[in-house]
């Protein structure tokens, strides 16, 4: 049975270890196995670089963004000034990288970040999880052909493949449609607008006053690109 908690991150009750110290919902780490599994004969290791992220994490995540204590990036990766940004426009920086609080599919148990770690590691250089990484001569070009032919004979799917206006491409990010289906079934705009409402939650009042295009922008993820998005391209 899913819960609300389970899908804004507050409940943790649905989940099994997987790798490294990482979380995936039951089904979502049974599923990983037999795709780990069957990459490994085609010599593709797939290694989970992020797994489940409760609210805690993603609320400190975004406050420490919202604070000028992480860096703002635009969609094709540049350094932004957030001195020169209104706060509408910071709250848009933030969320084309970073999900609100409460708002996160990372918080699902179904989503993950993967990546071959022997090729990573050949380089030399510490993952950063950017589009680099997967396209043609990166670490994990492999990888990203490999889940382009085979993730959905295991039930995955890349809910960001594609820049459309709302989340960054994503290679990395799978998702396990079995569940984060009824993930987001279960998921409503008033129920994370009511848990916002408790928290300490930096740009709270631009947050809540722009949530419905949020909800739809960047967590249905179904924004659209608009000459007024170009600030953060």
């Amino acid at each position: 049975m899913i819960l609300i908690g389970h899908v804004l991150g507050t409940n943790a009750s649905h989940l099994c270890e997987a790798q490294d110290g990482h979380r995936l919902e039951v089904r979502t780490f049974n599923a990983f196995q037999s795709m780990q599994r069957a990459a490994q004969i085609d010599k593709i290791d797939i290694n989970i670089a992020s797994g489940f992220r409760d609210f805690t994490r993603q609320l400190l995540i975004w406050n420490n963004k919202w604070q000028g204590l992480r860096p703002l990036y635009s969609a094709s990766g540049k350094l932004l000034d957030p001195a020169t940004l209104t706060p509408e426009e910071k709250l848009h920086a933030i969320l084309t990288w970073s999900a609100l609080p409460g708002g996160s599919r990372h918080h699902w148990g179904t989503d993950l970040d993967v990546y071959d770690r022997p090729r990573v590691e050949q380089t030399g250089q510490k993952l950063q999880l950017v589009p680099a990484e997967y396209a043609e001569n990166g670490p994990c070009f492999a990888l990203n052909q490999w889940l382009d032919r085979f993730a959905a004979d295991f039930g995955f799917y890349r809910p960001y493949q594609q820049y459309t206006g709302g989340v960054s491409a994503e290679p990395w990010h799978l998702s396990f449609q079995p569940v984060a289906e009824q993930m987001q079934n279960a998921m409503s705009c008033d129920a994370l607008n009511d848990c916002l409402l408790r928290q300490d939650i930096e740009g709270k009042e631009v947050v809540l006053n722009q949530l419905p295009t949020i909800y739809h922008r960047y967590i249905l993820n179904q924004g659209t690109l608009t000459e007024r998005d170009n600030f953060t391209r």
